[in-house]
């Protein structure tokens, strides 16, 4: 009789921890994940786009509706919460970050919610595209999709 062997498939956060892995006794840099309200659902996962503090106030008056904001504790950035994979077809213009999993790099401790929508039992979501084109208008940036294509 012949031995079987089962095996499992991977699963995508499997195959992510191993991209991210790093050497054994390797200094893991300080981070926090950005911490969404009790009571709001987060059905399609949570992502986050930073931005100089300077720019946020800008953003905030040209968005339609606005989730979750949230600053850093040195008051340098503020962090919007998108939901995930807001990157996929999209250059997020500089100065802005993209952070999949709204994991703060470098941050010792989770930034503070400065904003929070309203709704009861609602979403964190600032929609991304309105927010992609707000910091682009701001920063004076052509949206990718606008621009020249070359041959």
């Amino acid at each position: 009789m012949n031995a079987v062997t089962v095996r499992r498939p991977l699963d995508l956060d499997t195959l992510v921890r191993f991209g991210r892995g790093r050497p054994a006794g390797a200094a893991v840099p300080p981070s926090a994940r950005l911490a969404v309200p009790e009571g709001m659902s987060q059905p399609l996962g949570c992502d986050a786009v930073a931005v100089p503090a300077g720019v946020g106030p800008r953003l905030m008056a040209r968005l339609p509706r606005v989730g979750c904001v949230y600053e850093d504790d040195d008051g340098a950035r503020w962090w919007w919460i998108v939901p995930a994979d807001s990157d996929v077809a999209l250059e997020w213009p500089f100065p802005a970050y993209y952070a999949a999993g709204a994991v703060v790099p470098g941050a010792r401790r989770s930034p503070s919610l400065i904003h929070c929508p309203t709704v009861a039992g609602g979403v964190p979501y600032t929609p991304p595209i309105p927010l992609y084109l707000a910091l682009c208008r701001v920063t004076g940036t052509t949206p990718g999709w606008a621009r020249a294509v070359r041959a």
